[in-house]
Formats: C-alpha cells, structure tokens, sequence
C-alpha cells in the first residue's frame, strides 16, 4: 500500500510544523508528521498521514504564513487532488494522474448492485474514458490557475504553461513524486538536504 495522507507546500521562518493548524494533533501524533527537504526561500513540504488534515486548515495556514500555501491529497499514492491558495483567496485545483483519477471519479449507474460486475463492463470502460476526457479538458486552465497561484508567491517561470500542462497529464507511479515535480517545474527552488 501507498501513502494516503496530504502534502502541505507553504513558505515560513518557522519550522511548519509548528504551525497553529498542528496543535490539535496531539504529542502522541506528532510521529505522523514528517518534514521533506526543505527549499531554498523558507519553502517547506509537510507529509501528514491520512485524517490530521482538515479542509479549513488551508485557509488558517495562508494565514499564519502570509504567503500561499497548496495542499495535496494524497489517495494511497496513486493520485491526488491538489488545491492551492493564495494571499487574495483565489483558489486553483489540479488532479495528479488522470487515469487514476478518471476510474475515481467515473459516474456510477444509480442502480448499481454489484460494484466488481460494474468495474469490469464495457459501460464502466465508457464512464472512465467520459471522465478521463473531462479531466483532461479542464487540464489547460488548471495549469493556468497553478501559474498564476505561483506568481502569486514570487516565483513565476514564464512560458512553462505546456510543461505544466505535461506534468498534469503524467502517468507517474507515486502521485507524490508528481506533486514534487509540479512545484519544481513551477519554479520553486528545489529541495536542499539539510545538513
């Protein structure tokens, strides 16, 4: 089994993790935060197991940080749902692996009675492939939306629009190594091993 859990990406003087949105988690959890390498400018990555992260966190964490924070939901490694916000509240969301995402997301029949029956029929084949064309449709203007989330926090790379796109639509086997390079490819600077 994969990771399921979230990734926060946010900029701070402080270590991350020290954060108010961590104080609910409780000594005894405290293991079940694990800090990246960080990135050169205060960039720091938090791995949080599955359960610790709540929605409204996000908005709390651009708060602390003064600076945009993005957020991925990591599902047993093999997808993910990032979400980003920015200082001004504008919000952008992107799905890492599409294909995974696509089988997710599928529409189910309403009288479905026997989900392994449905999974291998040729309509649940058509559903996955409906949606796996939505996801892809809407991949330019989440790769506009990440663009501009990281202008936002200082580090736009212009012309990167088509490698952006590229990373969105990759089939990579660890959703977080996707996430990684999403925010390299961004421009953020990349991970140092601390010494």
């Amino acid at each position: 089994m994969g990771f399921s859990g979230h990734l926060v990406f946010a900029r701070s003087e402080q270590s991350l993790p020290s954060a108010p949105v961590f104080d609910g988690i409780g000594r005894e959890r405290k293991d079940a935060v694990h800090e990246w390498w960080p990135r050169p400018g205060g960039w720091q990555t938090v791995l949080v197991d599955h359960g610790l992260w709540e929605e409204d966190h996000l908005q709390a964490l651009v708060e602390w940080t003064g600076a945009p924070v993005c957020v991925a939901e990591v599902s047993d490694s093999d997808l993910a749902l990032v979400t980003g916000l920015g200082t001004g509240g504008r919000r952008w969301q992107a799905w890492l692996n599409l294909d995974r995402a696509a089988v997710l997301l599928a529409d189910e029949p309403e009288d479905l009675d026997d989900q392994s029956l449905w999974e291998d029929s040729p309509e649940f084949q058509e559903a996955v492939a409906r949606k796996r064309a939505e996801l892809d449709a809407e991949v330019p203007s989440d790769a506009e939306g990440a663009l501009a989330w990281a202008a936002a926090a200082g580090v736009a790379v212009p012309g990167r629009r088509s490698r952006i796109e590229q990373v969105l639509r990759s089939r990579e086997t660890f959703a977080e190594d996707l996430f990684g390079e999403l925010l390299d490819e961004l421009g953020f600077p990349e991970p140092v091993e601390p010494e």
